[in-house]
């Protein structure tokens, strides 16, 4: 009995009978199937598969980093490199550092000449057995020839302290500003008087002021002040404001310029420009810096009153070194002694 396609099964027909596409006529003229690529390393896009599709294989292995580099030493710029300036803000900033620090030093330079000329001072007093060495007066400072010297020693860098050095000069020039102004009221008085012969008057009291207020202002209220300062004085504070409030209501009648008074002042001013304009604008001249000085006056005493308030002086303080001061002076112990050994 014959034997079918499908092993012992009689029955069963050929597997490929109903499959056209089994026929040898059809299966010879079919395309070779495309070659199976094992990896994608030996796949070739062009070689005439379009359709082929490599088959699936394992990742490759992740490449491995590669080492890190040494760090390497800075490199030290060379005389030809570029340099980098910075931008403007920069340079700047570094300017206004520098110019601090340029006054810093000059500052430590002036203290320490200062303490150098105090050491000095101290090591002649030792020299001396531990008297005072003896200062010689140097204001007002005048020349080697003339028969009168100075009177007094003024040093504001060594001798006031460092916080009030300012406050000190600045009222030096104040006097200094009052006695130039004096002296320049005497020359508009002396050119009113030359085209008005009736004003003689003030010609005259313009010279009285100009050789009485010149020193008196000096001595008594700018020398209380200086040694206020010096030494810390209530005494002194209240000598000086007392004359200085004065003087202020002197400064403002010289900006008034009440006629006849000796004073150049606004209204005196106004009166000879209707008559002479040249001299009116030298007038003019002095009434303005009599102004000027007033209101610089009232704020520097303003300003000084507060200083006073934080030296922590006081009324009954200024009284304990004025009985202090004259008890001191050999003058009043003398006048003492003999009134207690007269007796009633």
């Amino acid at each position: 009995m014959a034997q079918g396609g499908d092993g012992g099964n009689p029955f069963a027909e050929p597997p490929d009978l109903d499959n056209p596409f089994q026929d040898p006529a059809v299966t010879q003229h079919r395309p070779p199937p495309p070659p199976q690529y094992a990896t994608l390393d030996v796949y070739n896009p062009f070689d005439g598969h379009e359709q082929a599709q490599p088959l699936p294989s394992a990742p490759p292995a992740p490449a491995k980093p590669p080492p890190a580099a040494a760090p390497q030493a800075p490199r030290r710029p060379s005389p030809t490199d570029p340099k980098n300036y910075g931008s403007y803000g920069t340079q700047q900033a570094a300017a206004a550092a520098t110019a601090d620090l340029l006054r810093q030093q000059e500052e430590l330079n002036r203290k320490a000449e200062e303490l150098d000329r105090r050491e000095q001072e101290l090591r002649h007093a030792e020299a001396l057995g531990g008297a005072s060495p003896p200062r010689q007066n140097n204001w007002p400072p005048l020349p080697a020839f003339c028969p009168v010297q100075p009177c007094f020693f003024q040093d504001i860098p060594m001798e006031i302290p460092q916080e009030f050095q300012r406050i000190v000069t600045t009222m030096y020039y104040l006097w200094l500003c009052s006695a130039a102004s004096l002296l320049l009221n005497f020359v508009a008085s002396l050119a009113w008087f030359c085209v008005s012969t009736e004003r003689g008057a003030d010609f005259g009291l313009a010279l009285l002021w100009a050789l009485i207020f010149t020193p008196c202002s000096f001595v008594c209220w700018y020398r209380p002040m200086y040694k206020a300062f010096r030494s810390d004085s209530s005494f002194n504070f209240f000598v000086f404001f007392f004359i200085f409030f004065v003087q202020d209501v002197v400064y403002v009648l010289q900006a008034i310029g009440i006629p006849g008074w000796g004073f150049s002042g606004w209204i005196s001013a106004l009166m000879v420009l209707k008559t002479n304009p040249a001299v009116a604008v030298l007038m003019l001249l002095v009434a303005l810096l009599f102004t000027g000085i007033a209101v610089l006056g009232i704020v520097l005493l303003k300003r000084i009153h507060s200083l006073y308030r934080r030296t922590g002086a006081s009324f009954q303080k200024a009284q304990e070194e004025f009985a202090a001061g004259v008890f001191a002076n050999p003058a009043v112990r003398t006048a003492a002694a003999s009134a207690a050994f007269r007796g009633p």
